[in-house]
């Protein structure tokens, strides 16, 4: 194994959850990062050239050395992924949307680079997760984040009702997403589902222009009206 001092460091680099301001969100260290580096890992070339741009406006487009990671990649492109890395060279790990490792496929990339004594930068930006979790009103001392639920309506209600009762028997917060465009379904589902008297907070949009974040019982859900069509959104739930 390389001395750690020749070779790079992977920077875990955050970007905006949506369209705003990058400065809004994330601190200068996000933008001294970018200056420095040319090679970059994310999931999707496109949107992380436009995330670049705009934290960086001057940054050389063509001097950029992009890398894929997603549902696609091979388990084998992993290696070719971190060869930069190896050979001295700083490297960007960029998710989609807010930190990347995190509900994210770079996790993967962070494993290796553990494993192959390559130091690990992890940069402050915005997580979806902590800031519903935040804004929840529920407990932060003890939560677990689920990822997706099962698809299948009689496994996903089944899986609301045992959140449910972990919520209550642990007094932890039960944290969720949906794929946003199945996002109306998920809440209807929920509202028939859980018991009158259980919390839910629904994060949509945060940190953008039409963030919305509110915490009501299920009993109050059921006379509100809120249309999380296409909106990225947290759901938390807990039973006191």
């Amino acid at each position: 194994m390389k001395s750690n001092a020749l070779l790079g460091k992977l920077y875990l680099i955050p970007t905006t959850m949506g369209e705003c301001d990058p400065m809004d969100v994330l601190p200068q260290t996000v933008k001294r990062t970018i200056d420095f580096i040319d090679y970059y890992i994310v999931e999707n070339e496109k949107t992380a050239r436009k995330s670049i741009k705009g934290v960086n406006p001057e940054k050389k487009q063509s001097d950029l050395v992009l890398f894929a990671l997603n549902k696609h990649t091979e388990t084998k492109e992993h290696l070719d992924f971190i060869k930069p890395l190896l050979e001295g060279k700083n490297v960007g790990l960029m998710s989609e949307a807010g930190c990347p490792g995190v509900a994210d496929p770079g996790a993967v990339i962070v494993k290796l680079a553990h494993e192959r004594g390559i130091q690990v930068i992890p940069l402050v930006g915005p997580s979806s997760i902590l800031l519903a979790m935040m804004a929840s009103g529920m407990n932060g001392q003890s939560f677990t984040f689920h990822g997706y639920l099962p698809i299948e309506k009689d496994e996903k209600k089944a899986s609301f009702k045992s959140l449910e009762r972990t919520s209550f028997e642990k007094n932890q917060s039960q944290i969720f997403i949906e794929t946003p465009y199945r996002n109306n379904k998920l809440l209807e589902d929920l509202i028939q589902t859980l018991h009158p008297e259980t919390h839910l907070c629904i994060a949509t949009d945060i940190t953008l222009p039409t963030e919305y974040i509110k915490t009501k019982k299920i009993s109050a859900w059921k006379k509100e009206t809120i249309d999380l069509h296409k909106r990225p959104t947290i759901f938390i739930i807990h039973k006191m």
